[in-house]
């Protein structure tokens, strides 16, 4: 399967925000995606990881057969749902470590930090029944839902693709009823409604594997698609403008609430993030794809590459980054601009090294074995 840089630049991006918004006096957190977007980079995580999925099981099960493809995934479930329970014993472990030497943070709850220390056994117990979904580390759950259902889904897609996407709408029309009776230890069940960002993931996937055949029919109306994708980008833009302007631009906000309806919900993914999403897929794909190539050819654009081919291992270090950045930009308090931009740089660098460090040597265990192995030699 051929790596297409400019996915990779973007998950890249997509985790760089992720980390920058979990910090929340961040100088650099105000030029992330969610500022002039009305999706975040949440949503561009799981629409490209959908569609890595696809591309992933179409190259697998062409060259070792639907078994293997389906095992794959059912693996890859597992190792997301480990990482989501030993992830959160870290974060619970690193917060405790700053609680002890004073020095307060706000990017995650300070009592998964006390539960790790009073009762170790019983929070890895809540981590892996996924009764409980530290925030930060809240959108692997769902991730390790959608994982699991792949190896039984992705089939019914290809055999019956029409069928399908009508019933991932439908379920998504009633995500919120649906999440209520999920076990949790939040009233309403998971965070992220695993109903509703379904449709995201899924559509994700069928742009992964049927590209080549959707899109030389999609072509054929480049002109119009590129026109309704730009207007529904912009106006997805308009609204949070109109937002963080706030009071002098009431009038422009009601009018633009009169299209949209009420509150734009992003946890059961509400139907204007979607739709703006989607339309921004359109326009980074088509019109924007050469921008896109050079941009991820660019040295910017090759460090942002390395984090997201580090996958899960840089998604895991950029939540620890959010909680040392936060922690460092809020001790001592009242620190200026230009100390707190310091440590966006520094978060940004330090997730760039410890994915390009993943990619060359392997996980820190992988990386012993391999030094013992050497040194044998």
């Amino acid at each position: 399967m051929k790596r297409l840089i400019a996915l990779d630049m973007l998950r890249g991006y997509a985790l760089v925000c992720i980390m920058l918004d979990h910090m929340p006096i961040s100088a650099m957190r105000w030029f992330t995606l969610a500022n002039f977007s009305i999706f975040d980079a949440a949503e561009l995580f799981v629409l490209l990881s959908g569609f890595l999925v696809g591309m992933v099981w179409l190259s697998v099960e062409t060259k070792q057969g639907r078994r293997a493809a389906q095992w794959r995934f059912g693996r890859r479930a597992f190792e997301v749902w480990r990482a989501l329970v030993f992830g959160g014993m870290l974060m619970a472990l690193v917060s405790a470590g700053l609680l002890a030497l004073e020095m307060d943070h706000t990017a995650i709850w300070h009592q998964y930090a006390i539960w790790v220390l009073e009762n170790p056994i019983g929070f890895f117990g809540v981590l892996a029944s996924m009764w409980l979904q530290p925030n930060l580390l809240d959108v692997l759950a769902v991730y390790v839902i959608l994982l699991a259902s792949v190896p039984f889904l992705v089939p019914l897609m290809l055999r019956y693709p029409v069928g399908f996407a009508a019933g991932s709408f439908v379920l998504w029309c009633f995500a919120p009823v649906l999440n209520a009776f999920v076990p949790n230890h939040r009233l309403g069940g998971l965070l992220f409604n695993p109903f509703g960002w379904q449709m995201l993931f899924f559509s994700g996937i069928a742009m992964g594997l049927f590209r080549k055949q959707v899109m030389p029919v999609l072509m054929q109306y480049r002109r119009l698609l590129t026109v309704l994708s730009t207007g529904m980008f912009l106006f997805g833009t308009a609204i949070i403008i109109g937002a963080k302007i706030g009071e002098p631009a009431l009038a422009f906000r009601d009018a633009l609430r009169l299209i949209y309806g009420g509150e734009i919900g992003k946890w059961d993914l509400d139907g204007t993030r979607y739709m703006a999403i989607m339309g921004a897929s359109w326009l980074v794909a088509v019109p924007l794809a050469g921008i896109m190539e050079r941009m991820a050819a660019s040295r910017l654009g090759v460090a942002l590459q390395q984090i997201g081919r580090g996958g899960l291992f840089s998604f895991l270090a950029c939540v620890l980054l959010s909680v040392l950045g936060d922690a460092f930009q809020m001790n001592p308090l009242d620190q200026g601009i230009l100390r707190r931009m310091a440590v966006d740089v520094w978060a940004m660098v330090a997730l760039w090294w410890v994915s390009a460090l993943w990619l060359t040597y392997g996980a820190p265990w992988q990386m012993s074995v391999r030094f013992r192995r050497e040194t044998k030699a």
